[in-house]
């Protein structure tokens, strides 16, 4: 279990992940350091067949973080306002929801 911590997320539960945001803004440095993370090598070899893709945009939109998951449920983040952390931390507890094997592994 300790290794699973140091791993991060987990995208097993995840489809397609959707980052866009507008990099001219002061507002997207959290989206941008979680586009990092979950495009590192070790995050995408949880799942290799979890899309990642990145929309940037010089129209002065709100940074956004679109996850699908594969039962078809979506969490739609605004990252404006919210620190990496908190984004790898919402996205890692519905992840660990969604994921049975995570679940019987806490509870052992």
């Amino acid at each position: 279990m300790a290794a699973s911590k140091k791993a991060g997320v987990v995208l097993k539960t995840v489809k397609k992940i959707i980052v866009q945001f507008c990099p001219f803004e002061s507002n997207v440095r959290s989206t941008r350091e979680f586009l990092t993370m979950v495009g590192s090598e070790r995050v995408r070899s949880t799942n290799m067949n979890c899309e990642v893709i990145t929309q940037v945009k010089h129209d002065r939109s709100e940074p956004t973080i679109d996850v699908t998951f594969v039962d078809g449920e979506r969490l739609l983040m605004k990252g404006s306002n919210l620190t990496t952390k908190e984004i790898l931390s919402a996205l890692q507890s519905r992840c660990i929801a969604k994921d049975p094997q995570a679940k019987a592994g806490d509870k052992k």
